[in-house]
Protein backbone atom coordinates (compact mmCIF):
# COMPACT_ATOMS: atom_id res chain seq x y z
CA UNK A 1 0.00 0.00 0.00
CA UNK A 2 1.12 3.31 -0.30
CA UNK A 3 2.26 6.11 1.66
CA UNK A 4 3.71 3.13 4.42
CA UNK A 5 7.27 4.43 4.82
CA UNK A 6 6.45 8.26 4.25
CA UNK A 7 6.84 11.20 7.12
CA UNK A 8 4.42 12.84 4.32
CA UNK A 9 1.61 11.57 2.46
CA UNK A 10 2.70 11.16 -1.38
CA UNK A 11 -0.46 13.00 -2.22
CA UNK A 12 0.81 16.24 -0.10
CA UNK A 13 4.07 16.16 -2.50
CA UNK A 14 2.80 18.42 -4.76
CA UNK A 15 0.87 21.02 -2.61
CA UNK A 16 4.17 21.39 -0.51
CA UNK A 17 6.75 21.75 -3.20
CA UNK A 18 4.17 24.85 -5.02
CA UNK A 19 3.79 26.27 -1.60
CA UNK A 20 7.19 25.87 -0.87
CA UNK A 21 8.23 27.44 -4.37
CA UNK A 22 6.15 30.36 -3.72
CA UNK A 23 8.15 30.79 -0.21
CA UNK A 24 11.37 30.63 -2.05
CA UNK A 25 10.47 33.47 -4.43
CA UNK A 26 8.62 35.89 -2.35
CA UNK A 27 11.67 35.47 0.59
CA UNK A 28 14.41 36.26 -2.20
CA UNK A 29 12.05 39.28 -3.61
CA UNK A 30 11.56 40.48 0.41
CA UNK A 31 15.56 40.80 0.29
CA UNK A 32 15.32 43.49 -2.21
CA UNK A 33 11.43 44.63 -1.36
CA UNK A 34 10.78 44.65 2.72
CA UNK A 35 7.29 44.99 1.97
CA UNK A 36 6.77 41.39 0.21
CA UNK A 37 8.49 39.82 4.41
CA UNK A 38 4.93 39.38 5.56
CA UNK A 39 3.58 37.76 2.30
CA UNK A 40 6.97 35.56 2.63
CA UNK A 41 5.98 35.25 6.17
CA UNK A 42 2.31 33.72 5.03
CA UNK A 43 3.66 31.63 2.26
CA UNK A 44 6.14 29.66 4.98
CA UNK A 45 3.24 29.75 7.24
CA UNK A 46 0.82 27.65 4.74
CA UNK A 47 3.93 26.00 3.50
CA UNK A 48 4.24 24.40 7.03
CA UNK A 49 0.59 24.10 7.79
CA UNK A 50 0.29 21.84 4.85
CA UNK A 51 3.16 19.41 5.39
CA UNK A 52 1.62 19.39 9.03
CA UNK A 53 -2.01 18.20 7.16
CA UNK A 54 -0.22 15.43 5.10
CA UNK A 55 1.76 14.17 8.31
CA UNK A 56 1.95 10.29 8.36
CA UNK A 57 2.91 9.29 11.87
CA UNK A 58 3.56 5.62 12.55
CA UNK A 59 0.56 3.86 15.01
CA UNK A 60 0.09 0.91 17.38
CA UNK A 61 -1.87 -1.55 16.44
CA UNK A 62 -3.51 -3.67 18.89
CA UNK A 63 -3.31 -7.14 18.98
CA UNK A 64 -6.53 -8.12 20.00
CA UNK A 65 -9.02 -10.72 18.16
CA UNK A 66 -11.87 -9.69 16.48
CA UNK A 67 -11.19 -6.03 17.56
CA UNK A 68 -12.42 -3.32 15.07
CA UNK A 69 -10.44 -0.10 15.17
CA UNK A 70 -10.69 3.45 14.10
CA UNK A 71 -10.26 4.02 10.39
CA UNK A 72 -9.63 7.78 11.06
CA UNK A 73 -8.48 10.50 13.54
CA UNK A 74 -11.37 12.91 14.86
CA UNK A 75 -14.29 13.02 17.32
CA UNK A 76 -17.24 10.70 16.53
CA UNK A 77 -20.25 12.31 15.78
CA UNK A 78 -22.76 9.73 15.24
CA UNK A 79 -23.00 6.69 17.30
CA UNK A 80 -26.49 4.64 16.20
CA UNK A 81 -28.59 2.17 14.06
CA UNK A 82 -28.38 2.58 10.04
CA UNK A 83 -29.12 0.55 7.39
CA UNK A 84 -25.67 -0.03 5.25
CA UNK A 85 -27.31 -0.50 1.73
CA UNK A 86 -24.95 -2.10 0.12
CA UNK A 87 -25.16 -4.83 2.52
CA UNK A 88 -28.92 -4.68 2.89
CA UNK A 89 -28.89 -4.56 6.43
CA UNK A 90 -29.43 -2.93 9.48
CA UNK A 91 -26.43 -2.14 11.48
CA UNK A 92 -24.61 0.15 14.13
CA UNK A 93 -23.07 3.16 12.72
CA UNK A 94 -20.14 5.19 14.03
CA UNK A 95 -19.10 8.08 12.46
CA UNK A 96 -15.77 10.19 12.96
CA UNK A 97 -15.34 13.90 11.72
CA UNK A 98 -11.58 14.65 10.68
CA UNK A 99 -11.04 18.19 11.25
CA UNK A 100 -8.48 19.95 9.12
CA UNK A 101 -6.43 19.65 12.06
CA UNK A 102 -6.19 15.48 12.18
CA UNK A 103 -4.39 13.11 10.49
CA UNK A 104 -6.17 12.53 7.35
CA UNK A 105 -4.41 9.49 6.25
CA UNK A 106 -7.00 6.43 6.81
CA UNK A 107 -6.55 2.76 8.21
CA UNK A 108 -8.19 -0.69 7.79
CA UNK A 109 -10.39 -1.55 10.43
CA UNK A 110 -9.81 -4.82 10.92
CA UNK A 111 -8.31 -7.66 9.01
CA UNK A 112 -10.18 -8.57 5.89
CA UNK A 113 -10.48 -9.32 2.27
CA UNK A 114 -12.36 -6.30 0.09
CA UNK A 115 -15.53 -8.04 -1.20
CA UNK A 116 -16.46 -5.11 -2.97
CA UNK A 117 -16.01 -1.43 -3.46
CA UNK A 118 -18.32 1.62 -4.55
CA UNK A 119 -17.83 4.97 -5.09
CA UNK A 120 -20.84 7.55 -5.58
CA UNK A 121 -21.04 10.88 -6.66
CA UNK A 122 -22.91 13.54 -4.90
CA UNK A 123 -22.88 16.81 -2.92
CA UNK A 124 -20.51 18.48 -0.50
CA UNK A 125 -22.10 19.24 2.56
CA UNK A 126 -20.68 20.10 5.50
CA UNK A 127 -19.74 16.24 6.95
CA UNK A 128 -21.24 17.10 10.63
CA UNK A 129 -24.74 17.04 9.05
CA UNK A 130 -26.02 13.25 8.93
CA UNK A 131 -27.40 13.98 5.36
CA UNK A 132 -23.88 13.78 4.42
CA UNK A 133 -23.83 10.05 4.65
CA UNK A 134 -26.10 9.67 2.29
CA UNK A 135 -25.66 12.46 -0.26
CA UNK A 136 -21.90 13.77 -0.10
CA UNK A 137 -19.30 11.57 -2.77
CA UNK A 138 -18.17 8.96 -1.40
CA UNK A 139 -16.32 6.02 -1.61
CA UNK A 140 -16.51 2.76 0.42
CA UNK A 141 -15.42 -0.98 0.91
CA UNK A 142 -17.11 -3.69 1.88
CA UNK A 143 -14.71 -5.88 4.23
CA UNK A 144 -15.54 -9.93 4.91
CA UNK A 145 -13.10 -11.09 8.09
CA UNK A 146 -11.62 -14.84 8.09
CA UNK A 147 -14.88 -15.88 10.34
CA UNK A 148 -17.73 -14.25 7.67
CA UNK A 149 -18.36 -11.05 9.99
CA UNK A 150 -19.16 -8.39 6.73
CA UNK A 151 -18.62 -4.33 7.62
CA UNK A 152 -18.43 -1.60 5.56
CA UNK A 153 -15.65 1.49 6.01
CA UNK A 154 -17.16 4.87 3.94
CA UNK A 155 -15.14 8.03 2.89
CA UNK A 156 -17.40 10.95 2.62
CA UNK A 157 -16.11 14.34 1.02
CA UNK A 158 -16.87 16.79 2.86
CA UNK A 159 -17.17 20.66 2.29
CA UNK A 160 -13.90 21.67 1.86
CA UNK A 161 -12.38 18.06 1.12
CA UNK A 162 -13.32 17.36 -2.65
CA UNK A 163 -10.51 14.14 -3.50
CA UNK A 164 -10.99 11.29 -2.03
CA UNK A 165 -8.00 8.49 -2.27
CA UNK A 166 -8.76 4.59 -1.67
CA UNK A 167 -5.93 2.57 -2.77
CA UNK A 168 -7.73 -1.04 -1.93
CA UNK A 169 -9.58 -2.65 -4.32
CA UNK A 170 -11.90 -5.68 -5.00
CA UNK A 171 -10.82 -9.02 -4.11
CA UNK A 172 -7.51 -7.67 -1.75
CA UNK A 173 -6.55 -8.81 1.88
CA UNK A 174 -5.74 -5.63 3.88
CA UNK A 175 -4.34 -6.15 6.99
CA UNK A 176 -5.92 -4.15 10.19
CA UNK A 177 -4.32 -0.87 10.90
CA UNK A 178 -2.97 -0.61 7.56
CA UNK A 179 -3.18 2.39 5.57
CA UNK A 180 -5.86 2.11 3.12
CA UNK A 181 -6.21 6.02 1.80
CA UNK A 182 -6.79 9.63 2.17
CA UNK A 183 -9.21 12.32 2.46
CA UNK A 184 -7.89 16.04 1.63
CA UNK A 185 -8.89 19.24 3.92
CA UNK A 186 -11.55 18.09 6.46
CA UNK A 187 -13.71 14.93 6.15
CA UNK A 188 -15.76 12.35 7.57
CA UNK A 189 -15.40 8.45 8.06
CA UNK A 190 -18.98 6.06 8.56
CA UNK A 191 -17.92 2.73 9.70
CA UNK A 192 -20.91 -0.34 9.38
CA UNK A 193 -20.74 -2.75 12.10
CA UNK A 194 -22.81 -6.16 12.62
CA UNK A 195 -25.40 -6.08 15.12
CA UNK A 196 -24.04 -7.77 17.90
CA UNK A 197 -20.79 -6.04 18.09
CA UNK A 198 -19.62 -5.00 21.77
CA UNK A 199 -19.16 -1.25 21.16
CA UNK A 200 -16.35 0.29 23.33
CA UNK A 201 -16.97 4.16 22.12
CA UNK A 202 -19.32 7.00 22.60
CA UNK A 203 -20.27 9.95 21.36
CA UNK A 204 -17.39 12.87 21.68
CA UNK A 205 -14.73 10.27 21.96
CA UNK A 206 -11.63 11.30 20.02
CA UNK A 207 -10.14 8.73 17.84
CA UNK A 208 -6.77 7.87 16.87
CA UNK A 209 -6.08 5.82 13.30
CA UNK A 210 -5.25 2.21 13.45
CA UNK A 211 -5.12 2.30 17.39
CA UNK A 212 -8.57 3.21 19.20
CA UNK A 213 -10.28 0.30 19.24
CA UNK A 214 -14.23 0.84 18.14
CA UNK A 215 -15.88 -2.17 19.19
CA UNK A 216 -15.51 -6.37 19.34
CA UNK A 217 -16.95 -8.67 17.06
CA UNK A 218 -19.10 -11.27 18.53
Amino acid sequence: MRNTHTPIATEGYPFVAMAGAVTIILGLLSAKVVVILPAALLALAVTLFIAFFFRNPRRFTPAIENAVVAPADGVVIYLGPSREEHLGMEMTKVSIFMSVFNVHINRVPLTARVVDTFYTKGKFLDVRDERASFENEQAGLILESASGARLAVVQVAGLIARRIACYANKGDLLERGKRYGLIRFGSRLDVYLPKGTYIKVKLGDKMVAGETILGMLQ
